[in-house]
């Protein structure tokens, strides 16, 4: 989900059913980009490298094929939200670590 800004408690949502919160940089809107809200998102090169609050490059591709690359923040915003991210969400981290006992 790419957005200009999230309410706390809708990120960690977000977060904890293991959807990826991106958000766009300061001062930058789907305006400024151009984007209308039709376009289909591809998240580019994120894997072991995604930290906390770190950049992710985003492409854009619109209707008619054309593309837009940009650079959005990842609002996982703490080390323990990255882990319950990288396992799927918190529901999924959790019967992990009981399922280990």
């Amino acid at each position: 989900m790419l957005a200009e800004s999230f309410e706390r408690i809708h990120r960690s949502n977000l977060v904890n059913m293991g959807v990826l919160p991106l958000q766009f940089k300061d001062a930058e809107t789907a305006a400024t980009h151009k984007l209308i809200g039709r376009e289909h998102f591809d998240i580019i090169g994120v894997g072991s490298s995604l930290a906390p609050r770190g950049d992710v490059a985003v492409r854009a591709t619109a209707d008619d094929g054309s593309t837009h690359e940009l650079t959005a923040v990842a609002r996982i915003d703490t080390p323990e939200e990255l882990i319950a991210f990288r396992n799927g969400g918190i529901l999924p981290y959790v019967l992990r670590q009981l399922v280990r006992r």
